[in-house]
């Protein structure tokens, strides 16, 4: 079940919403209005999230396979577990 949350808006703020909203708005009430512009900044923010993992990746995703290093992973482990018991 939602939980509502109380806002106080100033003059301006409220008179714009009121046009939004009601008979002559886009949006049915205030509160239809504000939960989309809420979603459309979650959306905005999770965008964000694959831009910065997608540049985090582009120089793995651009190398050619010369770049690249062939391994055996039960090596990796293996020579891990040694380190791990010398220590």
């Amino acid at each position: 079940m939602a939980e509502g949350v109380n806002v106080r808006l100033p003059g301006r703020l409220k008179k714009f919403i009121a046009e939004q909203s009601g008979p002559d708005g886009v949006y049915e009430n205030a509160s239809e209005y504000v939960r989309d512009l809420i979603r459309k900044d979650y959306q905005h923010h999770e965008e964000l999230k694959w831009v910065a993992l997608k540049e985090r990746l582009s120089h793995g995703m651009k190398a050619g396979v010369d770049d690249f290093v062939s391994f055996v992973p039960e090596e990796i482990i293996q020579e891990a577990k040694k380190q791990k018991a010398v220590k």
